[in-house]
């Protein structure tokens, strides 16, 4: 039995929502690769009730484990892109809101190319 995880038993409604829907997703990724859920976990390197917490949306599943069925399926890269900076809108507003309102212009003995 997994050890209770205060983050886990924390989790908003709505996160444990997107962790169900993934462990329905990767479910649903198997069976469209037609792989059993013993050849999955021997893949993953992982016991066949670990696989069933994660496909049933355990919050308590580790990261490893998720990293080890995306590259089973071939899908590491999107683990690497969940919170690329390129694409975090909240993050890129608060450096803008960071930038000086007005600038100045160099003297142009300090533009030495």
């Amino acid at each position: 039995m997994p050890r209770a995880s205060r983050a886990a038993s924390g989790l908003p409604p709505q996160s444990l929502r997107a962790i169900a829907q993934l462990g329905k997703d990767i479910a649903l990724a198997r069976r469209r690769r037609k792989l059993p859920q013993r050849l999955m976990a021997e893949r993953m390197l992982v016991s066949v009730q670990t696989l069933q917490r994660l496909e049933a949306g355990d919050p308590t599943v580790g990261l490893a484990v998720l990293a080890s069925a995306l590259h089973v399926f071939g899908m590491t890269t999107r683990l690497a892109s969940l919170v690329a900076a390129d694409s975090d809108r909240a993050g890129i507003s608060e450096d803008l809101a960071r930038l000086p309102k007005t600038t100045h212009a160099s003297d142009v003995d300090d533009l030495d190319f």
